[in-house]
């Protein structure tokens, strides 16, 4: 599991039940399993439970924006989703993140992928 904390105080691959290593079906089927699960307009019936449907339905759905893009899953990964705002130039910074991260890595002889640079800078 990542140790990333998104926004509303829980990992993205915890909001959906899976691992780190979950592949894009798999987090798509995660996703569509857990927004049944807690889509709003399912608990209108019982008010107690509504407002925390609706929280939880909203971090499902940020989890999975988050997940199911490559390069947000990336910068996700890697502990620098944070830096991520709002604004019009998002998939541009995220391109860059996402390039600068794959510059950092390095391959040891195993085939084991380490982010070494980025490892000290967080340390």
């Amino acid at each position: 599991m990542s140790d990333v904390v998104d926004p509303c105080g829980g990992c993205y691959y915890s909001v959906l039940g899976i691992s780190k290593q979950a592949t894009d079906c798999e987090i798509r089927g995660a996703y569509r399993k857990m927004a049944l699960k807690w889509h709003p307009d399912r608990w209108t019936r019982e008010p107690k439970l509504a407002t925390e449907a609706k929280r939880r339905f909203q971090q499902i759905q940020e989890a999975y924006s988050v997940l199911s893009n490559k390069g947000k899953r990336t910068i996700y990964d890697a502990g620098l989703f944070g830096f991520i705002g709002d604004d019009d130039d998002e998939e541009g910074f995220v391109d860059f993140m996402q390039e600068l991260i794959l510059m950092t890595q390095t391959e040891s002889p195993q085939g084991i992928v380490r982010n070494t640079h980025w490892r000290i800078l967080r340390d």
